[in-house]
């Protein structure tokens, strides 16, 4: 399969989407490091929009539309499998994240990063939601994977297998959580559960479909270039010192727990 190099930037002049790429991270310390820059975005002390770009190690998480049915085994036998569980304010119901998964959390300011009102995601979340998948799309598609929409449901599809996951909560105009995207993920990791509570759904990954040798790291710049593109923004790396002072915040709130 042939790589590519992400998409060019934008027009300089748009509004920056400052992407990172953080390896490894714990899903409780992503989630205080989203919540710490998502309050940041909201007051303004962070200026620009982010996506941190990362792996979890193996969790599972239950959105506020799960229900227990969607745990056939209950959140024990999933601990027992080796993996963490943990209850979440985004909406859906429950997925996995772990190795060989990308995962993207975009903290954008909506009404502010789109201040037209007739811009289409201009503080709507369902237009958010359509715009995340069109970016999942356009990334598959780099890759030689045809994927798209399923309605009534979130996320994009080849045929009945999901390809990635979308769960997002905006709350003060701030998004957090976002996309799951597996490029190489071991798959069977999602037969304890019902994947985003759909019964007759399966479940596909980049590999599964034919994208072979390909990690979520060498991904990341393409998906957030995309997500840029379809924000209407300028993709832009964090520096060194800002991802050094991202790591820095999730450490701090971590270690404040």
């Amino acid at each position: 399969m042939s790589r590519q190099s992400p998409p060019p930037p934008s027009d300089t002049t748009a509004r920056a989407l400052r992407w990172a790429w953080l390896g490894i991270v714990p899903y409780a310390t992503a989630w205080d490091l989203q919540r710490a820059l998502a309050s940041a975005r909201h007051d303004g002390a962070l200026r620009d929009d982010v996506v941190v770009l990362l792996e979890h190690p193996p969790v599972y998480t239950m959105g506020r539309n799960g229900e227990s049915r969607h745990l056939p085994g209950g959140p024990d036998a999933l601990r027992a499998l080796g993996a963490e569980y943990a209850d979440v304010d985004r909406g859906g119901s429950v997925t996995f994240h772990g190795p060989g998964q990308l995962v993207a959390y975009p903290i954008l300011l909506l009404a502010q990063s789109f201040p037209i009102p007739r811009h289409p995601l201009h503080g709507d979340v369902v237009a958010y939601l359509r715009a995340l998948e069109a970016a999942l799309i356009a990334t598959a598609a780099r890759y030689g994977v045809a994927v798209e929409r399923r309605p009534p449901y979130t996320g994009v599809w080849c045929d009945d297998s999901k390809l990635a996951a979308i769960g997002v909560k905006l709350a003060r105009g701030v998004t957090t959580h976002g996309v799951a995207l597996n490029v190489c993920t071991d798959l069977s990791w999602f037969d304890a559960v019902v994947p985003c509570g759909i019964d007759d759904a399966r479940v596909a990954s980049l590999e599964s479909l034919g994208a072979t040798g390909l990690t979520p790291q060498e991904i990341a710049p393409v998906l957030a270039a995309e997500l840029a593109a379809v924000f209407g923004q300028r993709c832009a790396p964090l520096q060194a010192d800002s991802l050094a002072a991202l790591r820095d915040l999730a450490a701090s709130v971590r270690n404040a727990a």
